[in-house]
């Protein structure tokens, strides 16, 4: 994964929505607007759907900031794809999670995570690249992913939602670990990891 500091900073041209809402922050190219977002708290919003939501509202999820940035660079004409993956989320490269996890008897949980593909590089606006919550290690890198595939920011919603509870229910039928437990039940666990991270800022 790479930050924000990989994107280029490619100036803006006038455009439409999008492009004027980041020129009235005094981001006038990829990168700063890139950094803006990542700077921004990790919290839900209210109408992850809405294209400018993220920054109307001050905050945002993995899917929203990144569906924002796509969405952007559709306006500039650039090639950025919006990503959705699925890696092993653990209290190593998730910090925040670990405690939760280890209540419920799990070491990893499969999570559904979206991003930006830009010249063949992952960039993550939301991962936390120079901190972590109070006493806890920085995270570790996410290196591997069981699961990709490139979607339209509409798609960040109910579409990502299906993708992972597939993906959950197949994971539940292969792993011993979790042999006998509900779907509901370890998706109540997975809300309850994403709970745990609201407020600690950027995250994976």
């Amino acid at each position: 994964m790479h930050s924000w500091r990989s994107l280029d900073p490619v100036a803006f041209r006038t455009a439409g929505p999008l492009t004027s809402a980041f020129l009235l922050l005094g981001k006038k190219d990829l990168r700063s607007a890139g950094q803006y977002i990542h700077r921004l708290p990790y919290a839900r919003n209210s109408r992850p759907e809405a294209p400018l939501i993220v920054l109307s509202e001050g905050h945002g999820t993995c899917s929203t900031k990144h569906a924002l940035l796509r969405r952007l660079a559709i306006e500039q004409g650039l090639d950025i794809a919006l990503v959705l993956g699925i890696y092993e989320m653990s209290g190593q490269n998730t910090p925040g999670v670990g405690k939760v996890l280890g209540r419920h008897g799990l070491t990893v949980l499969p999570e559904a995570h979206c991003y930006l593909r830009v010249a063949g590089k992952r960039i993550d606006l939301t991962r936390s690249w120079n901190r972590s919550p109070a006493n806890q290690a920085p995270a570790q890198p996410i290196s591997h992913f069981l699961f990709e595939e490139d979607i339209d920011p509409m798609q960040i919603t109910d579409y990502k939602t299906s993708v992972h509870k597939q993906f959950l229910a197949q994971w539940i039928t292969d792993q011993r670990e979790v042999a006998g437990r509900s779907l509901s039940e370890i998706w109540s666990v997975r809300e309850e990891c994403i709970a745990s991270l609201s407020g600690l800022g950027p995250r994976a």
